[in-house]
């Protein structure tokens, strides 16, 4: 295990409805100590494993689900094959009551298989639970999810939105980083990635320094959480995080939201288009654009464009309006046909 002495902030007195702006604003993870503690999935969860399943199967509406199977020799860690050419675990869809019955099953292995089911749309699968075991943000609109399995390593990695994760049953440590760190957490392919999203190659529980010597430089900058059944973490958009279910039966259910309208699209999109058009210029070039960015996006500041007739601002106006993106969106697209 990482010797990291940082922990993340925790907070208590928070409770579903009930969550200080601060917490929701704030731009560094914290813990919302026991957040979720009277959910009935938790104190389930609280009696036993088994009892955890039978509230599960109660509201499971029979659709298939989409779980990843590794082999034992995987150690629960969701990663690439040998050639990075494909993945460790196989996926497959499969009846949530069979999945469960596999997990109870294994549940005493020394060495058990890697069972994991991840980010199920909540009311896709449970009706009644997201009702039942409330985050009470309803007016953020999150995208609420649940995460079932054993024992598992997830690699690290970041998500645009925001995220409150709430520690249903079992134990998890979540390993963050600041958005900075990302040169020193060697990110993968962004083609290909086992969750579908880009992430550190590191090894978390025996990483090679010789092979990662910067990796270092993240641990002096990384904070530990390690929630019980109950706690939550809120966890800023963009922040890197590495995620260990620590118990041989582990629930998690998670909250995303943004703090954009959906219409300005994901960042992700202008990443790709300024690797396709930006990356491979001139060094000089680059760095002229690079001023370019500064001053229209990353360090815009009001009043800059005061120069400008506001009825001619057009995409430059803030905030950007729907209609003003959809045109942009269009002429996007029309140039990106050449």
């Amino acid at each position: 295990m990482l010797a990291i002495h940082n922990k993340v902030k925790e907070i208590s007195g928070c409770k579903p409805g009930d969550i200080p702006a601060l917490v929701l604003d704030s731009a560094t993870p914290l813990i919302l100590k026991g957040f979720a503690l009277d959910w009935p999935l938790v104190q389930a969860g609280l009696q036993s494993a088994q009892q955890a399943t039978d509230y599960l199967r109660s509201l499971y509406n029979g659709n298939p689900v989409f779980s990843a199977y590794g082999e034992p020799e995987t150690q629960g860690r969701i990663y690439y094959n040998e050639d990075m050419t494909g993945f460790n675990c196989q996926g497959i869809k499969a009846d949530l009551n069979v999945v469960l019955d596999k997990l109870l099953h294994h549940a005493n292995d020394q060495k058990p298989p890697t069972i994991y089911v991840a980010s199920a749309e909540v009311n896709n699968w449970l009706p009644g639970c997201n009702q039942q075991n409330s985050a009470g943000i309803e007016h953020l609109n999150p995208l609420t999810n649940i995460w079932i399995g054993n024992r598992s390593k997830i690699a690290a990695h970041y998500d645009f939105p925001n995220n409150l994760a709430c520690c249903a049953v079992g134990k998890r440590r979540y390993t963050v980083f600041p958005p900075e760190q990302i040169a020193n957490l060697y990110v993968g392919p962004m083609e290909l990635s086992p969750g579908g999203q880009d992430i550190s190659l590191v090894d978390f529980a025996n990483p090679d320094f010789a092979k990662f010597p910067k990796f270092k430089q993240a641990l002096e900058h990384a904070q530990v959480a390690d929630l019980q059944p109950g706690d939550a973490l809120f966890l800023p958009g963009m922040w890197w995080h590495h995620v260990e279910a620590l118990t041989p039966f582990n629930v998690l259910i998670t909250h995303w939201w943004r703090d954009s309208p959906a219409y300005m699209g994901r960042p992700e999109n202008a990443l790709k288009l300024a690797i396709l058009s930006l990356r491979n210029l001139p060094t000089r070039q680059r760095q002229a654009w690079q001023a370019i960015f500064e001053h229209y996006i990353f360090n815009h500041q009001e009043g800059d464009l005061d120069h400008i007739p506001d009825a001619v601002k057009g995409m430059l106006a803030q905030p950007l309006d729907l209609n003003t993106a959809k045109k942009l969106r269009a002429e996007l697209l029309n140039k990106l046909k050449v």
